[in-house]
């Protein structure tokens, strides 16, 4: 093979790998990525709710209640078994969406990942030709600068100059001969990767909570401000004045997949998400919707902690006197604080203590009644007594 070392141009920029787009295997064997990225939220959701009912009916932690066992005796107007099934109606409709996106969805494939960060590193080493223009603007000479600092910086001098490193280059194969050809500074490629590895998902993940936010707080507010719309749909998930964990998707199914299923789905979309990514996001939505309406204010709960859409923040949405305020969900309260949707009524430690008086009072009115009913001899049984 001959060798050879061709002119290099300052202007030339190093060039991009070829690579090799191969079918991506699935992280477990028996199933495939899609279907894993439809099944995790739904494990999740029942692996957390199931959490939170035990230490409900063991009652492990009563003083970070927000609700008596009381309250959801008394103030609740559907059942738990009227729950759980809507639940399960609402996961089956999201599987059912979730399959038919998996279907239009393309096959995830691997292979490029070192091409996509040689493409980073090139954009990169074009920025720094603007380097020097923008230093003039404001009166430094940038090659001059360069010059001065020799071998004793390369690469802080080679990005000053524009991105010039002719010290660096590669031996690559072209036609058969192998030639000189300029090469990337380790900074470039490290930079590039955590652009490629850490800040594009991460990009990503905001983007898609975005999405969600600003999806459910306007659907969310609409169902509050029409009548027709919150008769007619959402006045179900109100029937929970006291929210538990199983119950944080009890919704009418065409609230639950206008809300819910579709808004995730279009955020996976606008954020061009891959499917593994999605794993991450779509369970993390379910396990924050879960604790946000799990019915507990733990101070050590850390997704209670990251934002101020907590457990604490979404049970005054659900109480009569906060239900027109307090509709952004699940992640932050942005467009609540912008839009003056927050709840501003101060302190609501009294009026949660009056609602625990008045359930307890009907439990306790309850228990008396039955206890008379129980002593009293039946009429039945009096009049057999009295012919004895």
């Amino acid at each position: 093979m001959a060798n050879t070392t061709l002119p290099l141009s300052p202007s030339d920029l190093p060039p991009l790998p070829s690579y090799n787009i191969q079918t991506l295997p699935p992280l477990l064997p028996w199933i495939s990525d899609a279907n894993l990225a439809l099944a995790l939220p739904v494990v999740a959701y029942w692996v957390v709710s199931m959490f939170f009912h035990f230490i409900d009916e063991m009652d492990f932690f009563p003083h970070y209640r927000l609700h008596t066992p009381a309250e959801v005796l008394k103030r609740n107007h559907v059942s738990r078994w009227d729950v759980f099934r809507d639940v399960v109606v609402q996961q089956i409709v999201q599987t059912i969406v979730g399959f038919a996106l998996a279907w239009i969805d393309p096959e995830p494939t691997f292979g490029k990942e070192e091409y996509d960060v040689a493409l980073w590193a090139q954009r990169l080493r074009g920025a720094q030709k603007v380097l020097p223009g923008l230093l003039a603007l404001v009166g430094v000479d940038a090659t001059g600068l360069s010059k001065r600092m020799g071998s004793e910086h390369a690469m802080l001098a080679g990005a000053l100059s524009g991105g010039l490193y002719p010290q660096i280059t590669q031996t690559i194969v072209q036609d058969g001969m192998a030639m000189t050809a300029p090469a990337f500074a380790d900074w470039e490629l490290w930079t590039a990767k955590a652009i490629y590895h850490v800040l594009i998902p991460a990009f990503q993940f905001i983007l898609a909570i975005c999405v969600v936010d600003t999806w459910q707080y306007f659907l969310h507010r609409a169902m509050h401000m029409n009548k027709f719309l919150y008769t007619t749909f959402h006045s179900r998930h109100h029937r929970l004045y006291v929210p538990y964990a199983y119950g944080a998707l009890y919704n009418h199914p065409f609230e639950g997949f206008l809300l819910d299923t579709l808004g995730t789905g279009v955020a996976y979309l606008v954020s061009g998400m891959t499917v593994r990514q999605s794993m991450w996001f779509f369970t993390m939505s379910t396990i924050k919707t879960v604790d946000d309406h799990c019915g507990y204010a733990f101070p050590w709960d850390p997704l209670q902690r990251l934002t101020s859409n907590n457990a604490g923040y979404h049970d005054v949405h659900h109480q009569s006197w906060g239900i027109k305020t307090n509709f952004s969900q699940p992640f932050f309260t942005f467009w609540d604080g912008l839009l003056g949707t927050k709840w501003v009524g101060g302190d609501v430690s009294a009026r949660y203590e009056r609602a625990r008086i008045a359930a307890q009072k009907k439990v306790d009115a309850d228990a008396s009644v039955s206890s008379v009913t129980a002593s009293t001899p039946s009429e039945s049984t009096t009049a057999k007594d009295n012919l004895r």
